[in-house]
């Protein structure tokens, strides 16, 4: 892994980066980000994926739609949400390799 991080090649992006990653420091946020990654879904199915209440999933979508994070499309009666940029796909399956592996790791090690 390249330690030569050139911190100024963000440049005007920073204040991207920071809406993503604020995005992402709560626990409910980043399960419901980790599901749109792999589609489209409307709150009825979230709210059944993820298990989170309507009360708490209604305050984290609209969080994660006041930060731009994700896009809205109604159908009739239904909202579908769905993750607006493609770096946070990206950004998330990154998370998903460095620490779902970690986390198995640190489960087996402690299985021994």
């Amino acid at each position: 892994m390249k330690n030569d991080l050139e911190i100024t090649t963000m440049g005007g992006s920073s204040d991207l980066v920071l809406c993503m990653l604020k995005a992402l420091a709560n626990n409910d946020r980043l399960n419901i980000l980790c599901h749109l990654t792999k589609a489209e879904l409307n709150v009825s199915q979230i709210e059944q994926i993820t298990g989170i209440k309507q009360p708490t999933l209604s305050q984290q979508l609209m969080i994660l739609r006041k930060s731009d994070v994700v896009s809205t499309r109604r159908d009739g009666k239904q909202i579908y949400y769905a993750i607006k940029d493609q770096h946070m796909i990206v950004l998330l399956h990154t998370l998903c390799q460095l620490y779902g592996q970690q986390a198995e790791k640190t489960r087996l090690d402690q299985a021994s």
